[in-house]
């Protein structure tokens, strides 16, 4: 994601208003800020053979659900700017990790009509404002592979956090609407596993008034119309985290080329966003660049979504990002970043979020290097700007607080991975990335486990320069803000 502000869309404003999902938050302290990380979820026990209603993120405890992994989602909706009511069923197939009579999913302000498992009726409530209880006729036994398939509808409408601001399902100043958002956009439109570490398959029919069109992830597979509708059907078959799905409906302009190696690229334009072209149009040399820096591209379909709504972020929805009306090139380049950081490999725990957030905002920094930049005194200057401010450096860069996740990885983040890179030198910075991408490409992964991958790809004890760095919340002594060349 990158966040908007005037001045630099991509980079947060320390310690004044964060731009979040599509309105502007204030940032206010939470008690539970301090909350640690955790490793994965739990399996539940055969004997209580119910799956657990949060999948374990100390930010975010009641996320996800265990008990099941979700090998791949099929949804098909109806939906109607007009009337703004959107009428779903969606089909989810899944492997059991325990003997479960009971399981979850999360749906958000959307209303079950009907559910079956494997075909057959199951007994199900809302509880909460998400979850949805599943009892099955016969209990699932572990390792069985089951479908289920829930029927809903309603009017959807955004998550509103305190902290992080509005996400999920909006409507567009042309009329349209899309779904975009983090920590969470999924469940205001279809029924999912909604935790990152639960990544899937994703496959969407959306039929809407002929006239309206629909882009989403993945390869586009056709539409008909009938009756005065039109369906458009997408397909995504690498894993995906929940997040990162969307739809977004409008009169779009739809542009079609490829990438030099074929991979097909759907670039979508609303009226009054194709200003953005000059930016877009560039892609295939970002993702050159990128593929050059991080490994080859690792989906099969690329391109952009691009809104005539300046709300406050851009979105790296997978294969296909979310862009905000004041996109420009960085955004770009951030966003397509994300494909591999984010995306392929996707973070653990919130606590995570350099993972994705530090990585692609330093890609800007490579961007710039490749048409030119002096990246060393980039760095000399900022820190230099920065130096005294306790607000700047206060902000950790793992396991900061829940609420706290964007504050600090677009601008501290570019710096810390600087000085990383010239702590370990460039051979092996360029290599810890390649690695690490393709080591857990497709899956997940945590921030220790980063620390101890550079620490093994470079030979050096990182102990402290991580500690200086991204754990902790104060100006890293010179030791560590002058590594190597930067002294």
């Amino acid at each position: 994601m990158s966040i908007g502000t005037k001045a630099r869309p991509y980079l947060l404003v320390t310690a004044l208003v964060l731009v979040v999902a599509g309105i502007v938050v204030a940032r206010i302290p939470r008690e539970d800020a301090a909350a640690p990380a955790t490793t994965g979820p739990t399996t539940p026990a055969a004997a209580n053979a119910e799956g657990g209603d949060g999948a374990g993120d100390a930010y975010y405890p009641q996320d996800g659900n265990t008990g099941y992994d979700v090998q791949r989602y099929d949804v098909s909706i109806s939906y109607d700017p007009a009337t703004r009511q959107l009428d779903g069923t969606a089909t989810i197939t899944a492997r059991a990790t325990a003997d479960l009579s009971r399981y979850n999913l999360d749906l958000y302000a959307l209303t079950a009509t009907e559910v079956t498992t494997d075909d057959a009726a199951a007994t199900f409530a809302q509880e909460g404002d998400h979850e949805l209880v599943i009892t099955p006729g016969t209990p699932l036994p572990r390792d069985r592979e089951f479908t289920t398939t829930v029927r809903y509808r309603g009017e959807p409408t955004v998550f509103e956090d305190r902290a992080l601001g509005r996400s999920g399902w909006q409507t567009s100043s042309t009329g349209g609407a899309f779904a975009a958002g983090e920590p969470h956009s999924a469940t205001t439109w279809f029924p999912a596993n909604d935790t990152p570490r639960d990544k899937a398959a994703f496959a969407l029919t959306a039929r809407v008034p002929e006239g309206w069109s629909v882009v989403s992830n993945g390869l586009e597979k056709g539409s008909t119309t009938a009756d005065g509708w039109t369906s458009f059907r997408w397909e995504a078959d690498q894993p995906m985290a929940t997040y990162l799905t969307t739809i977004a409906i409008d009169r779009w302009t739809v542009e079609r080329s490829a990438l030099p190696d074929g991979t097909p690229v759907v670039d979508a334009y609303a009226p009054g966003a194709e200003q953005a072209r000059q930016h877009q149009r560039r892609l295939p040399e970002v993702l050159a660049f990128l593929s050059e820096e991080f490994g080859p591209y690792p989906f099969t379909a690329a391109g952009g979504i691009f809104l005539a709504d300046d709300i406050g972020f851009s979105l790296e929805t997978q294969t296909r990002p979310v862009y905000a009306g004041w996109a420009d090139l960085d955004t770009v380049v951030h966003e397509n970043a994300h494909q591999w950081f984010g995306n392929s490999v996707s973070l653990e725990n919130w606590a995570d979020i350099c993972l994705n957030e530090c990585f692609a905002s330093y890609a800007q920094w490579l961007w710039d290097e490749k048409e030119g930049a002096d990246l060393d005194a980039r760095y000399r200057a900022e820190v230099e700007r920065v130096s005294d401010r306790d607000s700047y450096w206060g902000r950790k860069l793992y396991d900061m607080g829940r609420g706290n996740e964007f504050r600090g990885v677009y601008d501290k983040g570019q710096l810390a991975l600087h000085a990383l890179r010239r702590q370990i030198g460039d051979e092996h910075f360029d290599a810890t990335l390649k690695t690490w991408l393709a080591d857990h490409r497709d899956g997940n992964a945590a921030w220790p486990e980063f620390e101890a991958h550079v620490e093994k790809t470079s030979g050096q004890d990182l102990d402290a320069f991580f500690a200086a760095w991204f754990r902790g919340d104060e100006r890293p002594s010179d030791e560590h803000l002058y590594p190597g060349p930067l002294r």
